[in-house]
């Protein structure tokens, strides 16, 4: 059987949560027993985000083969319980370089090569190469409708239909439903806008999904049907949840599932969603509660820490409790003030040395203090360099990151990366072995001796310090043997003190949270029964 194409996108105002209600239709199909997959296409120019500031573009996420690709993969992946590959993202930036190439090798026979068909071609290559194996493929198309840089995207997925025939694609428009206060009602006028816009681009949506924060009428959903042109049946509410994790049965509420299979002609076995329900329900209505700090340096944008929040919420769900993420600039001027009351402090992965003095005053609270501390990438690398001054008494010590002539590079690159020139892609990416020292909080933590990990960083622990920080109390607990580089440091003696170089927030599901995160939110539990909650909630 051929695969049914569903495409995605967005109007009137960017961040509406496309990537959630892809990922929710994608857990709804999965549910009735089929084969889906999920593609999320970024029109931006840059070949991948790798190098895009998070205050521009939010988490990079990494699969197990290596690419940075957009945030939205990783909801994919939370949703749907699967690991996703570079195909599954994709940017205008590869499409553009994919036929450049193509046309300086001479590929194209002399023709002029043009956005259509040569750029749309491409796209559509693209999207059949994600397609194979899959019942139903999920497409979401990044950017607004009227977005001069999306218009490819939109072409292709134009003549994908014509392609393939109307019951074997669909279209989904996510708008938004603004609230005047003034007036006290919600508006559809800029819905029926976006709709116009995306027609002047030869797309029909068949169903819209409306975003609002107040609860949209069956009178305004027969306006919408009307003025857009789609059956009031295919006009799906999408309020504010408690949870993202909710919006696949509040879809499911409103048969979304059902118009999917009817307008695609599929034939699918009844809905099973219990188990799914009963993990909401977990996260809603949890025994416990825990306060856990982020301390970072990109607080203000909380996408930037969107897989590390969502494995913080899912160590929950393992623990039965709700953890309240508090995130901690650490350049504040009170920031031992702002780590009071918390029952466990991460601090998570980042680039450059803005922060970096905050972010050691943090892992020493931690380490000194003995509140329950995980670090990651970055936060290894700190968690080292904090240990050697302030327990070693290497004075200066430091990452040759942030300081290439000091004294004690206890950080430092491997002599294949002091080669690297070219900054897109070249860190070491992607999922590495991880071999765990037996009877060490990693090894009882994982259950396991041998994991796989991804990894999203240029510089490595220098072993060269080792034997002196093991001696001083910094064990190493894990290393991928083929290359003898140190993967996790834990400290001795401390309640639950523990730094990874990987970054394992991208491998954690609602459904199976992964285990560092479960452990470390357990061992915040037990802080939690001496210590008052009050305040961290704050």
């Amino acid at each position: 059987m051929s695969p049914k194409f569903i495409f995605v996108t967005g109007g009137v105002v960017s961040s509406l949560g496309k990537g959630i209600s892809a990922a929710s239709l994608a857990k709804l199909m999965k549910s009735r027993g089929l084969s889906v997959t999920c593609v999320k296409c970024d029109p931006y120019i840059n070949v991948d985000p790798g190098t895009m500031n998070p205050y521009q573009h939010g988490e990079v996420f990494v699969t197990d083969d290596g690419a940075e690709t957009d945030l939205d993969l990783g909801h994919y992946e939370r949703f749907l319980d699967v690991d996703f590959s570079r195909q599954n993202n994709f940017t205008a930036g590869q499409v553009y370089e994919t036929v450049i190439t193509r046309e300086r090798r001479g590929d194209f026979l002399g023709a002029t090569v043009q956005v259509i068909p040569h750029i749309t071609d491409e796209i559509k290559r693209r999207f059949q190469a994600a397609s194979k194996g899959a019942d139903i493929v999920i497409i979401e198309i990044g950017g607004t409708v009227g977005d001069i840089e999306s218009l490819p995207f939109l072409e292709a997925a134009r003549q994908l239909a014509l392609d393939l025939g109307k019951d074997n694609v669909l279209f989904i428009h996510v708008t938004l439903l603004p609230f005047i206060k003034a007036s006290e009602e919600l508006k559809t006028k800029p819905t029926q806008h976006s709709v116009g816009k995306l027609r002047e681009i030869g797309i029909n949506p068949d169903i819209i999904i409306c975003r609002s924060e107040r609860p949209v009428s069956a009178e305004l959903k027969a306006k919408i049907s009307l003025f857009c042109s789609v059956h009031r049946d295919a006009v799906v509410e999408a309020p504010d949840a408690a949870t993202i994790y909710e919006v696949p049965l509040l879809f499911q509420r409103q048969a979304l599932d059902e118009q999917v299979l009817m307008l695609l002609r599929k034939r699918a076995p009844t809905r099973d969603m219990e188990t799914w329900r009963a993990l909401v329900e977990k996260i809603k209505n949890p025994r416990r509660e825990v306060a856990i700090a982020l301390a970072g340096k990109y607080t203000e944008l909380k996408d930037a820490y969107k897989s590390v929040h969502e494995a913080l919420l899912h160590g929950g769900i393992a623990n039965d409790a709700r953890v309240h993420v508090r995130y901690v600039d650490v350049q504040s001027p009170r920031l031992e003030a702002d780590l009071e009351g918390m029952h466990g402090i991460l601090v998570p992965g980042g680039f450059g040395d803005r922060g970096i003095e905050g972010k050691l005053r943090v892992i020493r609270y931690a380490r000194e203090r003995g509140v329950p501390f995980f670090g990651l990438c970055l936060g290894l690398q700190l968690t080292v360099i904090e240990f050697a001054r302030n327990v070693l008494g290497l004075a200066g010590a430091n990452s040759t990151e942030f300081d290439p002539k000091t004294r004690h590079p206890v950080i430092d690159l491997l002599p294949e990366q002091k080669r690297v020139k070219d900054k897109g892609a070249s860190m070491r990416l992607g999922a590495y072995s991880c071999a765990l020292r037996k009877g060490t909080l990693a090894q009882r933590t994982y259950g396991a001796a041998l994991v796989h990990e991804r990894h999203r960083h240029r510089f490595e622990y220098n072993s060269r310090f080792r034997q002196a920080l093991e001696k001083a109390g910094l064990l190493v607990s894990g290393v991928h043997a083929p290359k003898n580089l140190p993967e996790i440091v834990e400290l001795k003696g401390h309640p639950w003190f523990l730094a990874v170089q990987f970054h394992p927030e991208f491998k954690s599901r609602p459904e199976r949270p992964h285990p560092l995160f479960a452990g470390f939110v357990g061992a915040a539990l037990e802080r939690a029964q001496e210590a008052p909650l009050a305040h961290a909630k704050q």
